[in-house]
């Protein structure tokens, strides 16, 4: 009755102008496998143990540049569910749950709307919080079998095999041999980093077994010649620097579609078995394409393309990614590639790709990398991911699948490199790109209203911020008066991307600007303040560290300023070393609690005092 009830209110809002009954609505399988690569035996990998999944892309169609727009679980999952960029949300940065717009529904009740029983088992992990009932069920529970006879289905299972968490747990026996193993050119050859490999691969055969059984299910059920099947990753693997880095190798994934023949109509364009597809396919495509396989127009809010179905569109000439806050650590790329090059724009360059995450210093091979470059026992390209990043690269993956040869310096790919960067800056403004303000600004300019519309809204001067975040982060030198001019904009966020540009720039930046820096202490933006007393403490003289530490202090309590202020804070503290130890009883004793705050911000914030007041006690003891 419920199929029933909600197909005649679609059908009367002229919602499905092609379903009319069950019987004409496929149903679809989603497995979802973690953080993995196109590491399979379809794609070419050699290493790779997987005969279900291999013979899943011999009945369909693999992509071979699907790309999870992020290259970390929680906003990548954010953009499948709502076919929109977090970076125009404001959900990039990790477990931030904001709001979205009264009118943007996420796909799972979109498709219940059309008829369709939507379960999930059963990992959800958004950075939005839903408004109403997203899921029929989302539990460990969840299943396809407890619809109603006879209505579709689209079902997502997650397999959490292939996590980052599942390569360093221990006592694991190999079954691949790590001496097999092809190492990335920036990943040392030592034990420690085969090993977790080897142990990665193995998890990826236990993924594959499970496949197996998801497929075989639908067999002896009866439903394979009625249900469309995706197997896709959900971000790069879990190895450093693949996921948590907009690279490639954060953001490639592999993505395998079967049509059965009833419902061959819909498949992608090109399709047959065994077939391979080039088409440029991203996250934020998969909600409006679930939505074009269903018969329905996808809403024009919707930032993706639909691949297949009713409704398929033109594939796109670029493929975007993107890195905010990944837990406790701000950062801010963006990246885009037409398929064969990879852009990267770093907008906070200062920053070194490996900043110390927590979770990921688990991990036995960042450990190890971490002690042999502090060691100086590496050589690049092994050094750079400990290393200040430089403003662009740019890869070319047919020749470097890798990406350690930085080509953005190349005249020989000039050409290559403004189109790129030109998509890049066209994509921002496009999506009105939110990241352009610090995590606490776009909270504060959003009371009221969600990030979204206020990013929408004619008060965000997007073109101007960016404009200023563009002469900050290029890092060249005659841009010191315009920067220190842009100290007393009248908008707080090209203030706060000055602020950045003198601290990117180190010694110089201070000294040239010592007195506005100064007078930028007292700035009605929070975000400043912090940026402003960074600057001076971390590369400003005696005197500037006098002026700087008092607003540290003051900014660093989550319960007074928010979690994501004291994190920035936070932050610009632990950058100081040793300054900051006149910091460390205030830091020990302050409450780590913002009550406004989602529970996992405040988790950051606690690992953030764990870290510093580690590290600074550690120094005094030296």
């Amino acid at each position: 009755m419920r199929f029933i009830r909600n197909l005649i209110i679609v059908l009367a809002a002229g919602l499905l102008p092609f379903v009319l009954t069950s019987a004409q609505l496929p149903n679809v399988l989603w497995i979802v496998a973690e953080d993995m690569n196109p590491n399979l035996g379809c794609y070419g990998d050699t290493n790779a143990t997987t005969p279900n999944i291999d013979k899943l892309a011999n009945r369909g169609l693999r992509f071979t540049k699907c790309w999870s727009a992020a290259p970390v679980c929680a906003p990548a999952r954010t953009a499948l569910i709502s076919g929109v960029y977090p970076t125009a949300t404001g959900g990039e940065h990790m477990r931030s749950e904001v709001a979205l717009p009264s009118y943007m529904r996420l796909y799972p009740q979109l498709l219940a709307d059309a008829g369709y029983y939507c379960v999930n088992k059963s990992k959800e992990d958004y950075n939005i919080r839903p408004e109403g009932k997203v899921w029929a069920e989302s539990s460990p529970r969840a299943h396809y079998r407890n619809r109603t006879p006879g209505q579709p289905f689209f079902a997502a299972f997650n397999i959490e095999l292939t996590h980052e968490s599942q390569i360093r747990s221990r006592p694991h026996t190999l079954k691949h041999d790590p001496a097999k193993i092809r190492l990335p050119a920036y990943h040392p050859d030592a034990p420690e980093v085969r090993r977790d490999w080897a142990q990665y691969y193995d998890k990826i055969t236990e993924m594959d077994q499970v496949v197996g059984k998801h497929l075989r299910e639908l067999d002896e059920l009866g439903l394979s010649s009625e249900t469309i099947v995706f197997f896709y990753g959900d971000n790069g693997c879990g190895m450093p620097r693949s996921k948590r880095w907009p690279y490639n190798s954060g953001l490639s994934v592999p993505l395998i579609v079967f049509v059965p023949e009833k419902w061959k109509a819909l498949a992608p364009p090109g399709y047959s078995p065994g077939g391979v597809s080039d088409r440029l396919v991203n996250f934020v495509d998969f909600a409006p394409t679930l939505l074009s396989i269903a018969g329905v127009e996808p809403p024009s809010w919707m930032q993706g393309t639909p691949f297949m179905g009713r409704h398929t569109r033109q594939a796109p000439a670029f493929n975007h990614g993107f890195r905010g806050r990944m837990d406790e650590r701000y950062d801010m790329v963006r990246s885009v590639t037409d398929g064969r090059y990879v852009y990267i724009r770093n907008y906070m360059p200062h920053l070194v790709y490996g900043q110390y995450l927590e979770y990921m210093f688990q991990t036995p091979t960042t450990r190890l990398w971490k002690d042999l470059y502090d060691n100086r026992k590496l050589e690049p390209p092994q050094t750079f991911f400990w290393e200040p990043k430089p403003p662009e690269e740019l890869y070319d993956l047919a020749t470097d699948p890798d990406e350690v040869r930085n080509l953005a310096g190349s005249p020989q790919h000039a050409e290559v490199l403004q189109k790129l960067r030109g998509a890049q800056r066209a994509h921002a403004l496009a999506v009105r790109d939110v990241g352009f303000l610090s995590e606490a600004e776009m909270h504060a300019r959003a009371s009221g209203a969600t990030i979204y519309e206020m990013g929408h809204a004619a008060g965000y001067a997007l073109e101007r911020i960016m404009a200023m975040a563009e002469l900050a982060s290029l890092l060249k030198p005659d841009a010191l008066p315009e920067l220190r001019a842009a100290l007393k904009d009248t908008d707080a966020a090209v203030r706060y991307w000055a602020a950045l540009g003198l601290l990117m720039r180190g010694n110089a930046g201070v000294t040239a600007a010592r007195d506005d820096l100064r007078a930028a202490l007292r700035d009605p933006s929070p975000s400043v303040r912090v940026i402003a007393a960074r600057a001076l403490g971390q590369h400003g003289n005696d005197e500037d560290l006098k002026l700087a530490l008092p607003v540290l202090e003051a900014m660093s309590s989550p319960a007074e300023n928010g979690a994501y202020i004291s994190m920035m804070t936070l932050n610009a503290i632990d950058a100081l070393g040793a300054k900051a130890a006149p910091l460390l009883s205030v830091i020990k004793s302050m409450p780590v609690k913002d009550p406004a705050a989602p529970a996992r911000a405040n988790s950051y914030v606690q690992r953030l005092v764990s870290d510093i007041t580690r590290e600074k006690a550690a120094a005094k003891r030296d």
